[in-house]
Parts: C-alpha cells; structure tokens; sequence
C-alpha cells in the first residue's frame, strides 16, 4: 500500500472542500493506494450531521465523489470531472460509530468516460453506502495546461 501524495498542497488557493487540509470546514482527506484501489479513512463528527448522530447523506455522498476523483488522478493520470452519480444509502453511518473507510476502484473506462465504484464502510466496518460514479476525464495534455496536473511522472501522485 502506498500513500498518494496530493500535489495540489502549494498550489494558491487551494482549498478543496474534499482533500485540502486548509479548508477549516472542509474534510481534509487523504488516500493510499493498494494496487488499483483508492482507499480513504475518515472520522466525522457532529459538524456534519444530518438527523441526530446519523451523518448527513450529501456529506457521504461529497466523501465518494471525492475518493472518485482520486482514482481519475491516481490510477488514470490526468484530471476529469464528475458528470453522473448513482449512490444507494443502504444503512445509517452514526457519527459514534467512528472512523469511516472509502474503498474506489476504476470500474471501467471507455474514450474519455470512465466508471468508478465507490463503497463506503462505518467504524464497524459494515457496507452502508456505495456509488458509481461517471467522470469525463481529459487527455492528459490538457490536464497539465488547464488543471495543474502534475508534468512529469515523477511528480505524479505516489510517495515513494
């Protein structure tokens, strides 16, 4: 397993409401890689509850779009954008129940369309939610020009 590097951290203004630890509001992720999946670990907290203790749906729903696009910078190596999502809630994730664990993972890709499950686990570690999520993403030229992708390979998203 490998920590992803986010080379997005000196960029000005970063402030990603998903990966940027600068946004105090923000959730301030950040991803490994184990082989081809994206995995994430995160603890919520009261500030984003939905109904009592329960945390809010577009909170989880923010968390796997969020995992997704890793997969597009990550297992991909370019930019994209999200143009369609799926998500099925299938149990409550309590605030208390702790550290909550995103798997994603390239469905498939197809031109400049790819697929990208995402299952989300609470702090018991039971299935509660899972998405797919559709990105358009761009030749890897354009990702560099328009979207500060890393240049060169050895700035790409893994630690060594």
């Amino acid at each position: 397993m490998k920590k992803i590097k986010n080379p997005y951290l000196n960029l000005e203004n970063y402030n990603c409401f998903g990966c940027s630890p600068y946004n105090e509001i923000g959730l301030k992720l950040s991803f490994t890689l184990d082989d081809d999946t994206v995995i994430s670990t995160w603890q919520p907290t009261k500030q984003y509850e939905g109904w009592q203790n329960i945390v809010h749906g577009g909170i989880q729903a923010t968390l796997m779009d969020e995992i997704a696009s890793w997969v597009v910078f990550s297992v991909l190596k370019t930019a994209g954008f999200t143009i369609k999502m799926n998500i099925s809630l299938h149990k409550n994730v309590l605030v208390t129940d702790g550290i909550i664990t995103l798997k994603a993972k390239l469905k498939s890709k197809k031109l400049h369309i790819a697929t990208i499950s995402v299952s989300l686990f609470n702090g018991k570690g039971e299935l509660c939610s899972e998405g797919e999520f559709t990105y358009y993403t761009y030749p890897r030229n354009v990702a560099v020009e328009r979207f500060y992708f890393p240049m060169n390979d050895y700035e790409l998203f893994e630690e060594s």
